[in-house]
C-alpha cells in the first residue's frame, strides 16, 4: 500500500468519527425541550459536523474504489459505541465488543481482498 493510501484511509475513518458525531448531537438534542436553544444548537452541531462528512466523503471516493469506502462505513458503529460509553455513560456489554471486533475483521478482510485482486488485475 502507497503512503498516500494510507492517508486516505486515515482521512476516511476520521470521516467516520464526524459521522458518529452528528448521531451523538442528535442524541444531545433529546435532553433539551423541543425547539429550545439547546435544541437547536444540538442541531446546528449536527448538521455542522454531517456539512463535513460529506465534503469529506467526496473527496474520499475520489481516491478509493466505493466498494472499499462503504465496507469502511461499518466502523462507524465502533465510534458510535465509544462515543456512548464515553459521554453518555452507555455500558458496553461483551457481545457489542465481539461483534465490533467482528465488524472491524469483516473490514480489513474486505480491504485486504479488494487490494489483492487489484494487484492481480495489474
Amino acid at each position: 500500500m502507497k503512503k498516500a493510501d494510507k492517508w486516505v484511509f486515515l482521512v476516511l475513518h476520521l470521516l467516520m468519527l464526524l459521522y458518529a458525531c452528528a448521531s451523538a448531537m442528535q442524541k444531545l438534542a433529546a435532553r433539551y425541550e423541543f425547539m429550545s436553544v439547546g435544541f437547536l444548537l444540538c442541531y446546528a452541531g449536527a448538521a455542522a459536523f454531517l456539512g463535513l462528512y460529506a465534503i469529506g466523503w467526496q473527496q474520499v471516493i475520489k481516491r478509493l474504489p466505493l466498494s472499499v469506502a462503504f465496507a469502511n462505513k461499518a466502523v462507524t458503529y465502533v465510534w458510535m459505541m465509544v462515543i456512548g460509553a464515553l459521554f453518555f455513560r452507555e455500558s458496553i456489554t461483551p457481545r457489542q465488543i465481539i461483534g465490533c471486533a467482528i465488524l472491524i475483521a469483516g473490514v480489513l478482510l474486505f480491504v485486504r481482498a479488494d487490494r489483492e485482486e487489484a494487484a492481480y488485475d495489474a
